[in-house]
């Protein structure tokens, strides 16, 4: 489909609205849609995930870079070892192997586009060892949701 049509806000004609993982609890709140599958010339995918307010996405890193773009609201994200503020157009890259996780934080959706390869690995999730170790930073310790 060469063209997707926006219905208004941040909602598209024939683009569902998906869970945001199959399961688990490690999340909260968050929604994804897929905006651009792929091609051969282009083999990315552009995401687009809204956080609910007081919801968050996993805390996770990934062998492969992905590039996020805030396009609504205001949140915060963990980007390795520093906390950031992030605001509508805000530019994010995502270095492989970075653990990452993004919270609204305000009274507000709070919507990004996700850029990523299509040939991509999974997520990883911190082991016990690793969650440890993240929470040793006060700062971190209190921002991360696992």
């Amino acid at each position: 489909m060469p063209v997707i049509k926006c219905k208004g806000g941040f909602d598209w004609e024939g683009v569902p609205v998906l869970a945001y993982k199959e399961d688990g609890t490690h999340f909260k709140s968050i929604t994804r849609r897929i905006l651009y599958k792929g091609a051969d010339e282009l083999p990315s995918e552009v995401r687009y995930f809204e956080i609910a307010p007081g919801g968050h996405s996993t805390l996770e890193r990934h062998e492969h870079l992905h590039v996020v773009i805030i396009q609504r609201g205001q949140g915060e994200v963990l980007l390795g070892n520093q906390i950031h503020e992030v605001n509508p157009f805000d530019v994010i890259e995502i270095p492989s192997n970075t653990w990452h996780q993004f919270r609204a934080t305000r009274n507000e959706p709070f919507g990004f586009l996700c850029i990523v390869n299509i040939n991509r690995d999974r997520p990883h999730r911190p082991d016990a060892s690793e969650a440890e170790n993240l929470k040793k930073d006060p700062a971190i310790s209190t921002f991360i949701r696992l």
